[in-house]
Formats: structure tokens, C-alpha cells, sequence
């Protein structure tokens, strides 16, 4: 049986402004934004909980090919390594572009802070359409250490996940996988399309991973609307 729940305003008010001077206005505003945010951990746990009870997945029965780190020809399989999940992220850098998108960019710059302890748990690969050694002279550049990438070889990969346009435009893609005995299942998959987007918003998921966005959201003048990261500043 699970221990009920305190009411998260309840909660709230356990809260104590740690600097003096705050207005009653404040106090009383900033007591029921942490009851929200009480109430929006908890939704995350419930969200989380969801996720994992997810029925098995479909098996992934086409023979994807990849150029790993050392440029061997692998299969999907192969990039679990020991693990028995992989978690991967196609970005934006296929052969036609001069340079990798910036927000995938940002994007792998946070992951590859926490990436060796990520891989203590999970195999973590980076796949993209630009050669494997390509991939990682943009990671020698940007001092990334501790992210795998991996060249799909061919675009059937891309082109089944729907982010490879006839116009060779690119989106990325947020994809996990699981081992099912000699079999490779999709556990979970970003499906927040560009359409699904709320008015006003960029399109993005929810959690959002990116560290940039998570930050900017605490701050007063939030993410902007006409702000977006660079590959140089």
C-alpha cells in the first residue's frame, strides 16, 4: 500500500524565504508557485513510473548498419556493449552540413558532462549521417571526451525514424532501446512533434534534458523568444 501523500500546500508552507525583507505579496506568491512545483515532482514521478510500465515495444527487425568509434561496420545490437539499454540521440550533422546544428550541439555539450556516469548504467551513443571521424573532430573541437558517436551507414536508419526530409533537412531524434534475448525492442521514443507544439512555444519534449532551458526557466526573463545558442559566441 503507498503511504499517502501530504497536500502539497501543506508542504508549501514548511517553505521559508532564506533572505529577510520579502514583502507578504511574496511570501504568499512564492508559497503556492511551491505548491505547483510539489505538485509537478510528483506528476514527473508518476510520469516516470508510466513510462517504465510500458508493455514490450516493437522488435526492431530491420538490419540497421553503423561505423562505430573505430569505424567497424556494426550492427544495432552491438552498440548495447555490456548493457542491456541504449539510449541514443541522432543530432544534426549529416555530410551536407558545414557545421553541426547549435541546439543539438547545446544539447550533447550537457549530456557529455554527465556522460561517463550515464554509461555506468546504460550504453550511450550519438549517431549522425557525417562520417565517424567527422563526428569526432566537432567533438575534439568542442573538448567532449566521453561521448560515442556512431555513422549510420546509408539513411534508411534516419529515414525510418522520419527525421531525414526529401530535402536532405534533418531533425533530431531521442531513442531508447532494449535487449530482448537475441532481440532488440524499442522501449521508448521522443514523439513530440513539431505540430504538437503549443502556441507561442518552441517545439520541444517534456522532461527537457537541456540544461540550458532548465536554467533559463528559474530566471526571471525565462528562455526569450528570440534567443537561441551559438556554436561560437
Amino acid at each position: 500500500m503507498k503511504d499517502t501523500l501530504i497536500p502539497a500546500a501543506a508542504l508549501a508552507k514548511k517553505a521559508k524565504t532564506p533572505f529577510p525583507g520579502a514583502s507578504a505579496e511574496y511570501e504568499a506568491a512564492r508559497q503556492a508557485l511551491l505548491a505547483e512545483e510539489i505538485e509537478f515532482r510528483r506528476h514527473m514521478t508518476r510520469l516516470v513510473e508510466q513510462r517504465r510500465a510500458l508493455p514490450p515495444g516493437p522488435v526492431i527487425e530491420k538490419n540497421y548498419r553503423f561505423k562505430d568509434e573505430q569505424a567497424f561496420e556494426v550492427g544495432l545490437a552491438d552498440l548495447f556493449g555490456d548493457k542491456d539499454t541504449l539510449v541514443t540521440y541522432f543530432w544534426m550533422y549529416g555530410p551536407q552540413r558545414e557545421r553541426p546544428c547549435p541546439m543539438c550541439t547545446n544539447w550533447l555539450g550537457a549530456v557529455e558532462g554527465n556522460a561517463a556516469d550515464i554509461k555506468q548504467r546504460v550504453a550511450l551513443k550519438i549517431l549522425g549521417r557525417s562520417p565517424v571521424e567527422r563526428q569526432y573532430a566537432f567533438a575534439q573541437e568542442r573538448g567532449w571526451r566521453d561521448l560515442n558517436f556512431v555513422q549510420t551507414i546509408g539513411d534508411d536508419y534516419a529515414k525510418d525514424l522520419g527525421v531525414l526530409m526529401p530535402d536532405g533537412s534533418e531533425y533530431p531524434a531521442l531513442n531508447v532501446f532494449q535487449r530482448d534475448g537475441d532481440r532488440v525492442r524499442l522501449f521508448w521514443a521522443s514523439e513530440m512533434t513539431l505540430e504538437m507544439a503549443d502556441p507561442g512555444q518552441d517545439p520541444r519534449d517534456a522532461p527537457d534534458i537541456a540544461t540550458l532551458w532548465s536554467v533559463l526557466d528559474l530566471t526571471p526573463g525565462g528562455r526569450g523568444t528570440d534567443w537561441y545558442p551559438k556554436l561560437q559566441y
